[in-house]
Parts: structure tokens; C-alpha cells; sequence
């Protein structure tokens, strides 16, 4: 399903906020898993998507201005659990762009368990030229070097998410 300006026709719409959730209603038994992947903006796409999913991913860049940006997605969680989405939990947090020679990478990750306890996936996506190339060529890191570090990353995050996924069943 594509998205593409669909921010700008939602603002017009009665009950804005919900129709992501009525489009996944329609085709949720079919899946076992239904990623919404949403833009680093809190704007009403990605009120939409907090509110059409039961739990929420959240991945964190090594980087120090992203923290600030996890508070913003905080306080929208936050307002979507208590007014829109009530079952929404957090399933997890994945750290990418993570370099293990730079004290900022490994202080941000420190930061981020502090704050999300337990709920931190071991495997941390590298920074890595490959992931960083892929989407120019408009292919995903797995179609466009299958070897990488970053794609033997996203493979072990997959791997692992199932896992603990199933663990939770």
C-alpha cells in the first residue's frame, strides 16, 4: 500500500486519524506480521499508523538528536494509547547506524536501555556504506548486496524479532 500524499488528502476527511486502521482491519487475518513503515515526522501519518497497529517498533540512530526525537514519539505514543489506540505497546527498540568505536554510539545505546528496560533487541544494525546505497538504486539492502553487514544485520534482527515473537505466544 502506498502512502504518497496521503497526508494531504487525510487533513480533509472525517475521523482522519482511523483510516489506516479500517484499511488493515480489511486484510489483517491474512498476515502474520503487517509492517507500517512511517517517516521520521509525527504528523498525522504516523498518528495513523500508531493507531492502526498493536504494537510499535521503534528504531533509534546512534546519533545524539535522536534521543530528542524518541521523546517527541514518546508524547505522541503517549496521546495515541490513551485516546486512539488503547492496546498499543511497545514491542521493542532497535538501534541502527550503530558504530562500536565511537563513545557517542555506544552512550546513546546506554541511554536508550536505561530508558526502554528490557525492551532493546540485541542485534544493532551497523553503520554501513552498503545499507546507505541501497535505496538509490532503488532496491532494498538484500537485492542490492545480500552480503553486507547491514544485510546480515536486518537478516539476524528478522530472525530474532520472530523469536521473540513467538516466545510471547
Amino acid at each position: 500500500m502506498q502512502l504518497a500524499g496521503a497526508e494531504i488528502e487525510l487533513t480533509s476527511l472525517k475521523g482522519r486519524e482511523l483510516k489506516l486502521r479500517e484499511c488493515i482491519t480489511e486484510i489483517k487475518e491474512d498476515y502474520d506480521y503487517i509492517f507500517v513503515d512511517c517517516p521520521p515526522s509525527l504528523g498525522l501519518l504516523s498518528v495513523n499508523a500508531l493507531s492502526a497497529v498493536d504494537s510499535v517498533l521503534i528504531p533509534i540512530q546512534c546519533e545524539y538528536y535522536a534521543l530528542e526525537g524518541v521523546s517527541q514519539l514518546m508524547r505522541t505514543y503517549t496521546l495515541v494509547k490513551k485516546s486512539l489506540n488503547k492496546e498499543l505497546e511497545i514491542e521493542g527498540v532497535v538501534m541502527s547506524m550503530f558504530d562500536g568505536r565511537t563513545n557517542l554510539s555506544i552512550q546513546v545505546v546506554e541511554e536508550v536501555k536505561k530508558y526502554f528496560k528490557g525492551k532493546v533487541y540485541k542485534t544493532m544494525i551497523p553503520r554501513n556504506v552498503r545499507l546507505a546505497e541501497a535505496p538509490s538504486h532503488g532496491l532494498s539492502i538484500l537485492g542490492y548486496d545480500s552480503k553486507s553487514k547491514g544485510a546480515e544485520a536486518y537478516l539476524e534482527l528478522a530472525e530474532e524479532f520472530i523469536d521473540l515473537s513467538e516466545e510471547a505466544i
